[in-house]
């Protein structure tokens, strides 16, 4: 299975998605948008993998490259690729479906539940994966479910965190390709900005979740297993 990503920034590394493809000895490439012109071939992966970022989906004054990606990430859609979107990536996704993103009620930063919000599917395409799981949350935004896409998952603070779509798109509002570093350096960039709220967790709160962090692990886990399973079928 070859893997292709789209990067948002220098922070927004890869996490156990790396260490995934590593294991597995696929592939792994990525592109960034923001630095070329030039998009990959649609015939040069099979998974596209569509990474967080620190700016809103609509902000094109500051990052015009937002439409070229999201014009390659609908091509890629149009395809019939796998495609696999997480937190900002999830707000592409949904704003190229034809979906609405915008600010949530609440910011959302730490380790928070998830529910499954549509069991029968969820088990059918994400098969494996527990009811209810701590999760790591960094986002400030949600969005509304494009017209045929099920519902995936949820939680107290945002109601839409996950959908998929066509049976292989998938967008997931949630970071489960986190690892400690990851987190340690997100805290030392945008610490200062987190503000307060229900859903907001303390700092010293957010390090050191061994147990989370295994649990989101295996998540991602199964989820690049199933769309191994979609790809190669």
């Amino acid at each position: 299975m070859r893997i292709h990503v789209l990067q948002h920034s220098a922070l927004n590394t890869l996490g156990s998605i790396e260490e995934y493809a590593r294991t597995k000895n696929y592939p792994l490439e990525s592109t960034r948008f923001y630095k070329i012109t030039n998009p990959p071939a649609l015939d040069s992966f099979d998974l596209l993998i569509i990474m967080g970022g620190p700016m809103g989906i609509y902000d094109y004054e500051e990052n015009p490259w937002l439409k070229d990606e999201k014009n390659f990430i609908k091509q890629a859609i149009d395809a019939g690729k796998s495609v696999l979107g997480i937190c900002l990536g999830a707000q592409l996704l949904a704003d190229v479906l034809g979906a609405r993103v915008y600010e949530n009620g609440h910011r959302e930063m730490g380790w928070f539940p998830i529910k499954a919000a549509a069991v029968k599917y969820k088990q059918e395409f994400l098969k494996g994966l527990p009811e209810e799981i701590t999760v790591f949350h960094w986002h400030s935004r949600t969005f509304d479910l494009p017209e045929g896409a099920v519902h995936l998952f949820r939680s107290e603070g945002c109601e839409n965190q996950g959908f998929v779509y066509g049976g292989r798109v998938v967008a997931l509002q949630f970071h489960p390709e986190v690892t400690y570093e990851r987190i340690k350096n997100m805290i030392g960039r945008f610490g200062n900005e987190m503000g307060n709220g229900p859903f907001i967790q303390k700092k010293e709160e957010m390090i050191g979740q061994e147990e989370y962090l295994a649990g989101t692990k295996e998540f991602m886990f199964t989820v690049l297993d199933r769309f191994e399973k979609i790809i190669h079928s």
